[in-house]
């Protein structure tokens, strides 16, 4: 029986995904370093610590390296957008634009555009972006809704009137705020009736409408918090099993390779592999998001900058048939072996598989012309590489243990229908 392996926090190898409605994202989606989840001005009984200690775990917001949030802090367009960028997979809906204030090289260029093309943001007239400029409330919140493209279902106006300050919102805005009203999207505290649309948005703020648009999408699961407005008449957005999840980036896909115990390759050669995931991956619902025995395609290759190899995903075809191109890598691997003139090549290909290079090798050093022990991997014929490692004494090669040399590294967040 396979073993079913859920995400953790902290150190161990995955994090927890969520079992919600629709696209979703992991309830923590990890930065491929440890996830700060606590903050020194961070209380548990502060009204957004949750929402902020659930985005931390996705990698979406981070602390200060003194150990703080400063969840009070005010948040910029600019940092907003890398937000928006780190939280959200949209497709473009749009083509980007070089806005005249963010220049190439400004620290949130690629976010920004991002941002931009996905439509959660816009520019200024004369092709501004303002990018230092703080983000009122209404904004963020016009934001999310037009980057979900989320309409009202009901008479705009009739929603915005649960607000005491409803007069406040501009016009352009009152129609996606209504949306994002129906969705639950908006946290006010302390007053859920008093929403504040002028006043710039802090970062505990963002963090709480961020995660509130996550959930609303079917993201992630629902926070008990008694600062989410809920208006009457709203659709629960709670009850339903999700069709997709997003393994974050940062995730270990736990991998084995069952037809050699070693693999042998010379540190110029790229052979093709295909390893099988040993454990269920499953959300903190339950849900197998990769099951065990699902395959992943890639190829080892040289690392010349290490002396080295590493391992690449291409692709994963999940034991259900569906595939995903995957971004995964494995850690650099540098252990070598050193094979000498006068070696049994059956002892060294036991139990292993090789590389053609490697086999060349073999065979040139040893002077074993038939090297049929072990697997050779690449399907390349040795006789062309013969003659380069002819004549040496000896040849040293990269060695691999590949259940344990192997496991990946996911690069960048990966949806997976759960249909």
């Amino acid at each position: 029986m396979f073993h079913q392996y859920r995400f953790k926090s902290g150190c161990a190898a995955f994090m927890i995904l969520s079992a919600t409605v629709g696209i979703v994202a992991p309830l923590l989606t990890p930065a491929p370093s440890f996830a700060q989840t606590t903050f020194s001005d961070v209380q548990s009984n502060y009204w957004a610590a949750t929402f902020i200690q659930q985005l931390s775990q996705r990698g979406i917001i981070a602390g200060f390296p003194d150990g703080s949030f400063h969840p009070e802090e005010q948040v910029t367009r600019a940092q907003f957008a890398a937000m928006l960028n780190k939280a959200f997979q949209q497709a473009a809906k749009r083509e980007a634009v070089g806005f005249n204030d963010v220049p190439s090289n400004y620290w949130a260029s690629a976010a920004i555009q991002q941002a931009y093309s996905t439509g959660f943001l816009s520019g200024y007239p004369g092709n501004r972006f303002e990018p230092n400029q703080a983000i009122p409330r209404e904004q963020v919140l016009v934001s999310l809704a037009n980057g979900l493209e989320y309409s009202p279902n009901i008479d705009a106006e009739s929603t915005l009137q649960y607000y005491d300050d409803a007069s406040n919102i501009d016009s352009y805005a009152r129609s996606p705020i209504a949306a994002a009203t129906e969705r639950q999207i908006v946290v006010n505290y302390p007053n859920t009736k008093l929403l504040n649309p002028k006043e710039t948005a802090t970062r505990a703020q963002v963090a709480a409408f961020i995660y509130q648009a996550l959930f609303s999408s079917k993201r992630v699961s629902a926070i008990n918090s008694p600062y989410v407005v809920a208006t009457g008449g709203t659709e629960q957005l709670y009850a339903t099993k999700p069709i997709a999840v997003i393994v974050p980036q940062g995730t270990i896909i736990p991998v084995k390779y069952d037809k050699a115990k070693k693999i042998l390759l010379t540190k110029d050669e790229t052979v093709p592999l295909t390893l099988t995931v040993s454990q269920n991956v499953v959300t903190d619902k339950g849900d197998v998001v990769i099951p065990a025995g699902s395959q992943v395609v890639g190829e080892l290759h040289p690392l010349k900058e290490k002396g080295g190899s590493q391992f690449t995903a291409q692709k994963l075809v999940l034991s259900t048939g569906q595939e995903y191109q995957i971004n995964a890598t494995s850690e650099p691997i540098t252990k070598t072996e050193t094979i000498s003139k006068g070696a049994h090549t059956q002892t060294i290909l036991q139990d292993s598989a090789i590389g053609a290079g490697a086999a060349a090798a073999v065979s040139a050093v040893t002077g074993n012309r038939d090297i049929t022990a072990g697997k050779i991997l690449g399907g390349a014929g040795i006789g062309a590489l013969f003659g380069y490692f002819f004549g040496k004494k000896n040849v040293t090669l990269i060695t691999v243990d590949p259940n344990t040399d192997l496991q990946m590294i996911i690069g960048q967040n990966l949806q997976i229908s759960l249909k």
